[in-house]
């Protein structure tokens, strides 16, 4: 198979199974989004989906997080990790949106980059579902696939970022990086991976990959 042979493979086999996609991170809008992928660095979505209602049940806007301290804060985050540096984070950008752009969430990777906390990847992840803006956000996930369907070299994520761009259509962005995280979670884990249900891996997996996996279920 060539290249782009396989990019084809990729989008049409994601497609059957994940038709409509999930955005796997509980928010209602803009600013819920932008705290709920804040709080999920290091963290499962899972675990975060556990803490932000109890969170946003007490502040769901700039103007109602900054009433809180940080410590405040911290004490509902902790289940999360990193409470220290994410608690100062929310705190400090909530007031930053009411100061420089009246409490909204700007369209703007330029913007959301500036903000206390927040990396290129949450970023990302915001402008392509809060804005439906094209970004293709690199998580753990999709970093590994890109890596193991002998896409992108697995050197880092802006590698493997900028590897996605090239090889997928950019209207096709917003729902493949969700298709690709939905699919590395269901059938291509890190741990306790079975290659027999892992049908892109399974056709066009890096040669390696493949042989290193065989190799060890056969000492098993």
């Amino acid at each position: 198979m060539t290249k782009q042979e396989k990019v084809h493979f990729v989008i049409t086999t994601l497609e059957k199974i994940y038709p409509e996609v999930p955005i796997p991170l509980d928010h209602k809008d803009p600013y819920t989004l932008l705290i709920a992928v804040l709080l999920s660095a290091q963290s499962t979505d899972v675990k975060v989906n556990q803490i932000t209602p109890i969170l946003f049940e007490i502040a769901d806007d700039p103007y109602k997080m900054v009433q809180l301290s940080v410590e405040e804060i911290r004490d509902i985050i902790k289940p999360v990790g990193l409470s220290p540096m994410k608690s100062k984070g929310i705190h400090g950008l909530s007031k930053i949106l009411i100061e420089k752009y009246n409490g909204q969430v700007p369209q703007s990777f330029e913007a959301l980059e500036s903000f206390p906390a927040v990396g290129h990847k949450t970023a990302s992840v915001v402008m392509s579902q809060a804005f439906n803006v094209p970004a293709f956000p690199v998580d753990t996930h999709i970093h590994r696939l890109m890596y193991r369907w002998n896409l992108s070299n697995g050197k880092n994520v802006v590698q493997t970022e900028r590897d996605a761009k090239r090889l997928f259509p950019k209207e096709k962005w917003n729902k493949l990086h969700l298709q690709i995280i939905w699919y590395g979670r269901q059938f291509s884990p890190a741990r306790a991976w079975d290659l027999e249900k892992d049908t892109i891996t399974k056709t066009i997996g890096r040669k390696s990959v493949i042989k290193e996996y065989l190799e060890k279920v056969k000492k098993t």
